[in-house]
């Protein structure tokens, strides 16, 4: 019997060590509270959000775009764990800022949710967080070269896109965003700018609105495809990007004319 405790006692004080760190990604006993009802307009546009940009091959079965909810600033709404062209207005779900379901229903969520909370915990401008694996974006993240606007409608990006390097801080990882102290220092690389990069896997885009988040998303992606292009049509030689002073002028009036682009996207994408 003795021998027995001897053997046993470790086990258990072992498991006890570890039980806080346990404790402390698993979510909570009690839900958050609900901020109530979204305006219903608000869900329709996330939903035409999730398949405009399928539609636009900046998002496949994978990626998902966010909006913060209308009530509380504290919580946001996320689709449940579904291929965006997929996605209609009872998938959506909200959370809390920490990326906890107010009502999960057994639903699957998305493993990197901790992207979107984090990112609206430090960024009371955002409203709305894309998060992509768009296939031109991936070469500028892996690469000594920095992603600048060559096109006009990519002018957000003047500012710089920074480059979020996960191993930096957090060693050998399966690369995804899957708790809030990896989406904390993914939100501080991002920093103040409209986007950033994830290297090997992506980019994350933000907006003040949907429309912009969505529109910033797509040319974010047309404009890796013309700089590429244009570095090889270059030959090493000289590229000629917007100046800053042209970026600061279109970015004055960055949304103008959106409107009539937002209808276009989101009838095609709400046709049945």
């Amino acid at each position: 019997m003795r021998r027995r405790q001897v053997l046993v006692l470790p086990a258990l004080a072992l498991f006890a060590a570890a039980a806080p760190a346990w404790a402390q990604s698993a979510p909570p006993q009690t839900p958050p509270a609900s901020a109530g009802p979204p305006d219903p307009k608000l869900i329709e546009d996330l939903v035409a959000a999730n398949r405009i940009l399928a539609q636009q091959s900046v998002l496949d079965g994978w990626g998902h775009v966010s909006v913060r909810h209308d009530r509380d600033p504290n919580r946001y709404l996320l689709s449940r764990a579904l291929a965006p062209e997929l996605v209609t207005s009872d998938d959506i779900m909200e959370y809390d800022l920490d990326s906890n379901p107010v009502d999960q229903r057994g639903r699957n969520m998305y493993s990197e949710r901790f992207i979107h909370g984090t990112i609206y915990k430090v960024r009371p401008d955002v409203t709305a967080v894309v998060h992509t694996h768009a296939p031109p974006l991936i070469p500028f993240g892996v690469v000594n070269v920095p992603l600048k606007p060559v096109y006009h409608r990519a002018a957000f990006l003047a500012g710089g896109v920074p480059v979020f390097d996960i191993h930096d801080q957090f060693g050998m990882t399966d690369m995804l965003i899957r708790n809030n102290a990896e989406g904390a220092a993914l939100a501080k690389t991002l920093g103040a700018h409209g986007a950033a990069l994830m290297r090997g896997h992506g980019a994350v885009v933000v907006g003040p609105t949907i429309p912009m988040a969505v529109e910033r998303s797509i040319f974010i992606c047309l404009d890796a495809n013309a700089e590429a292009e244009a570095m090889q049509l270059a030959h090493g030689g000289q590229i000629k990007y917007l100046d800053p002073e042209e970026a600061r002028l279109i970015n004055a009036r960055e949304g103008y004319g959106l409107q009539r682009a937002w209808e276009a996207w989101k009838k095609k994408a709400m046709s049945p």
